[in-house]
Order: C-alpha cells, then structure tokens, then sequence
C-alpha cells in the first residue's frame, strides 16, 4: 500500500509537469489558433537560461525570475510577433511546419552552444522525505504539486474572476464576437502568449532538477505535453491537466509493476486509446462543421 501511495505521488508531481507545458498548448490554440510543436524546446531554453544565471552566482529563485522575464520577451513577444503574426494569415500547416524548424534550430544551437551534455539544476525544494505512517514521499514531489497546484488555480482564478481573463476567454470562444463588443484581441492574444511562456518556465524549474538539462530534453516533455492536451480535450484547459496527470501516474504504475521498458510507451498507448474511442478527448466537446 505504501508504495502504492507514492507512485500516484511521485505520478502525480510529474503530470503536473506535463499538464503545465499542456496548459500552454491549450491556451494557445483556444485564443490564436496556434499548434506550437517547439513547445519542449520553450521549456529546455529556460533550464539553460538558469544554469547560465547560476553559473554567475545568482541563487535558483531569482535566476527563476530573471529566466521568467527573458522568456515573456523571446518566448512569449518575440514568438509571436516573429513567428505567429506573419504566418497565422497563411493557415495552420505553415506554423506547424516552422515551429518544427523552430524546435530542431533551437536544439542545435544549444547543443553547440552547451555540449550534448546532461547539466544539473539544483531543485528549489529540500532534499530529503517526509515518512508519514511508513509512507515516504520526497520533498521535491510536495513542493512540485504545491507550486503547479497554485499555479493553476491561480490561472483559473484570473481567466474566472477579472476583466482580463473574461475578455482573454472572450477571445478564446469568438474572436469577431470580442472584438465587435471593444475587447482589444492583439493585446488578450499577446497576454496567452506570455502566460505561455512563465508556465514553460515553471516547468522547466520543477523537470530539470529530476531529468536534468539537456539540448533534447523538449522532445519527451513537449511529446507528453502534446499527448496530454488531447488526451483531456484541446479545447479544455481542464483536459490539459487530466491529461498530463493520467500519463504521470500510469507511466510510475506501469514503470513499477510491469517493467520500466514499457514505461515511456505508456502515453503514446492512452493517446491512441482515446483517439480512437473520443477523439474530442476526455472532456472535451465535440465541435461541428458545416461544409
């Protein structure tokens, strides 16, 4: 029983790492229509950001606030404005294709840069467990749910409960609807855009301590991630998060009790599964067309 326990918490605190990186892709897609295949490397870039701020003597949390600033100006603005803007005119098909050559560039160019090297981050938790009736859980789990749990109740409670976040889901819903009722799209668009970018940096702080930081990091993740959101439902922010949780747990239960060479197998057979069974995704809803 007690392993048990901390396989669905260990799971657990992974997923939410999916589910952050999962968030991103949701957000992005319900406000811009943008599928964003660099989304591992937005993640691997922050990781790096912050060796370089500890490689200068800066401690973790505010090497963390300064990768923040750095990626809502090149991940979040920049992306948008050098990437996004010139090609979402064009349809979906040439974004997807240049965030492909975007993700293969940014991994040569840290690999260059960096070495083919795994670097380790130290983790802003304790070291250590914390037993509780002969169940031990690490402090590093705790404070990985802890830190994503309030990061997207956070979230929630902003696109829920101010102005911004109403018009940002305004936008998400029907942009001509929200821009015929004053709502400035570009600015609630560019706002998805740096939300993005802070969460890929969360996730990079809570993942590189455990996996370390390497130029290829952002497949596995940004794959889980991409599996995550359509497992729960694209058009769900809710979806990203079940998602990303199912594939944690499953992959730490299937790990333990069957073998850990099936483990990284695990969400590529629940995204098949639900693909075929609910191709809207677990709480998504079924959008219809008319041609």
């Amino acid at each position: 029983m007690g392993d048990l326990v901390q396989l669905l918490v260990s799971g657990t605190a992974t997923g939410a790492i999916y589910a952050l990186a999962a968030l991103g892709f949701t957000l992005l897609w319900q406000a811009a229509g943008v599928i964003n295949f660099a989304q591992g490397e937005f993640v691997m870039l922050p990781a790096f950001a912050m060796l370089a701020g500890l490689a200068f003597g800066l401690p973790v949390w505010l090497a963390f606030l300064i990768a923040c600033v750095l990626a809502a100006i090149v991940l979040g603005a920049g992306f948008k404005q050098v990437v996004v803007d010139p090609l979402i005119r064009h349809g979906v098909i040439p974004l997807v294709i240049a965030t492909l050559g975007l993700a293969i560039a940014v991994k040569s160019t840290v690999r260059a840069g960096f070495s083919a090297e795994a670097h380790p981050l130290p983790s802003p938790f304790p070291t250590g467990q914390l037993s509780i009736a002969g169940i031990n859980v690490s402090y590093a789990d705790i404070g990985t749910l802890a830190l994503a749990g309030a990061i997207v109740i956070g979230l929630q409670a902003f696109l829920n409960r101010t102005v911004t976040g109403r018009a940002m889901q305004a936008v998400a819903q029907n942009t001509e609807s929200a821009r015929v009722l004053g709502i400035d799209v570009r600015r609630m668009v560019l706002y998805v855009f740096l939300i993005n970018a802070v969460l890929a940096v969360v996730a990079a702080l809570l993942i590189a301590p455990t996996y370390l930081a390497k130029f290829d990091m952002g497949d596995s993740i940004g794959l889980k991630a991409f599996f995550a959101a359509i497992i729960g439902g694209f058009n769900q922010t809710r979806g990203a998060l079940l998602g990303g949780v199912l594939i944690g747990v499953l992959e730490n239960l299937v790990g333990f009790y069957i073998s850990p060479a099936y483990k990284e197998g695990v969400a590529l057979v629940l995204f098949l599964g639900v693909i075929l069974l609910r191709p809207e995704g677990l709480l998504g809803k079924a959008e219809e067309r008319k041609v």
